[in-house]
């Protein structure tokens, strides 16, 4: 394929994935904290889009690369450089959906479409102000903490840029963790930027953080343990199988019974020494997440591309080691970027898809049996 075909299909790609999104209601996507026994913080999400690949890739980001927010009057919003070098995922080759930096912090981005209501722009103000699509970038390059990031957000305006193929403002919220444990999710509600301490560590879509809190509340009696027997007249009801103790657990993909089931498997999960062992209870948990390609926002779209899944890549950030680990839908094989390996400092801005091959990497150990 010549340079000029490679430049037309990134455009393609880009621009379907921008008019399905205008129109669906929202990606599928879940995330999750976990907290080993050492204190290894580690969060973790999955990546959801059913029609077409997102042809996903990982990026480098040095120190020292500067950096221009966005307005509606062009670039002419927030200047910076990179103080802390990082790590990101982007989606369609440039949207930026999350990412983990040398300092162990770690956030990511999910639709929020219909609830994401950003700054009015104010020329004035064009020196503090800044897209969404901006925002993941911004956080990663200038804070080392939550403390940091929440004194950090008060500077700046996010303000809405509308997208000229899908001619809306890319509606979005934020999780974010650092290494200390401290997690957080960012809403943009009445042109102000929200920051609510996130005591679940579980984020999903729509629609508000405090309406999926107080929703809890409705589930509460959901157990790991089967339930007692009891007698209804002379009829002893006792459990008909294992797992009767998750009786009432929703089961649906919209993002508030996600975010439910999110929390449940969360509450309930295994203790973890920490690091990979973390990181494997995280990946398991998430697992129940999958959604096939036919059943997630988008796939009534364009045909694109036949996947095999539409949760197009799983990610756990493991913020003590500062170790990022994945696996995509087309290869399941647990794959590790570790940020102690970069130079952040001498290093260049590079890019690497997260498959170099759309195949499962399996290995034949029939011969074994022999």
């Amino acid at each position: 394929m010549t340079g000029k075909k490679k430049k037309a299909l990134k455009l393609a790609l880009l621009i379907l994935f921008f008019i399905i999104a205008q129109t669906s209601l929202m990606l599928a996507c879940t995330g999750i904290q976990l907290i080993g026994q050492d204190g290894t913080v580690v969060r973790g999400r999955t990546n959801e889009w059913g029609d077409f690949n997102m042809h996903s890739q990982a990026v480098v980001y040095p120190r020292g690369l500067p950096f221009q927010g966005l307005t509606p009057d062009g670039k002419n919003g927030i200047q910076w450089q990179t103080e802390f070098g990082f790590v990101a995922f982007q989606a369609a080759e440039s949207v930026t959906m999350d990412g983990l930096n040398e300092q162990g912090l770690s956030v990511g981005a999910f639709l929020h479409k219909g609830f994401a209501q950003y700054n009015e722009y104010d020329p004035e103000y064009a020196g503090v102000s800044l897209s969404a699509v901006d925002i993941v970038t911004y956080i990663l390059s200038n804070f080392s903490s939550i403390d940091e990031l929440k004194t950090g957000l008060e500077k700046i305006r996010v303000v809405p840029v509308v997208d000229p193929v899908i001619g809306i403002a890319w509606p979005g919220h934020l999780m974010a963790s650092d290494k200390n444990g401290h997690c957080v999710v960012i809403e943009f509600i009445d042109g102000q930027i929200k920051i609510t301490d996130n005591p679940v560590g579980v984020i999903t879509n729509n629609p508000t953080f405090d309406w999926h809190l107080t929703n809890l509340r409705n589930y509460g009696f959901i157990s790991n343990e089967a339930f007692d027997p009891v007698n209804w007249g002379e009829l002893e009801i006792t459990p008909l199988a294992g797992g009767s103790g998750m009786l009432g657990l929703p089961g649906d993909f919209t993002s508030p019974s996600r975010f439910v089931r999110a929390v449940i498997f969360s509450q309930f999960s295994r203790e973890t020494t920490g690091g990979y062992d973390t990181v494997k209870e995280l990946f398991r948990i998430l697992d129940n997440f999958n959604v096939g390609p036919h059943s997630a926002e988008g796939s009534e779209g364009n045909a694109g591309d036949r996947m095999p899944s539409a949760t197009q890549w799983t990610v756990a950030n493991d913020t003590a080691n500062l170790v990022i680990y994945y696996h995509t839908m087309y290869n399941r094989r647990v794959r590790k970027i570790d940020l102690k390996q970069i130079d952040f400092i001498n290093g260049k801005k590079t890019t690497i898809p997260l498959d170099k091959e759309t195949k499962e990497d399996i290995e034949d150990v029939t011969t074994d049996l022999k």
